[in-house]
């Protein structure tokens, strides 16, 4: 499946909900994760994001597009370096 991640969370926890999502998903924006991921990778990536937040102040969105979505990207405008590249 193909699975887009945003999240709004308090500054203390960004750093660690941003390392875990990075083991499974590509980085594209901000607060913006995306990529494939297989159900069991999602149900670890979802158990370890919960055990982070705090579900009264933090928001967690997931997109989750079926294996036969065919996902494709326009970007408009300034495109942001690709963060994984930098050593």
């Amino acid at each position: 499946m193909y699975l887009i991640m945003i999240y709004d969370v308090n500054k203390k926890r960004v750093g660690k909900v941003l390392k875990v999502a990075r083991k499974y998903l590509k980085w594209v924006q901000n607060s913006v994760l995306e990529g494939k991921i297989t159900k069991s990778n999602f149900e670890t990536l979802r158990n370890q994001i919960l055990s982070i937040i705090d579900e009264d102040e933090d928001t967690i969105y997931w997109y989750i597009l079926e294996p036969e979505f065919v996902p494709y990207r326009k970007i408009y405008g300034n495109k942001k370096i690709n963060v994984t590249n930098i050593i």
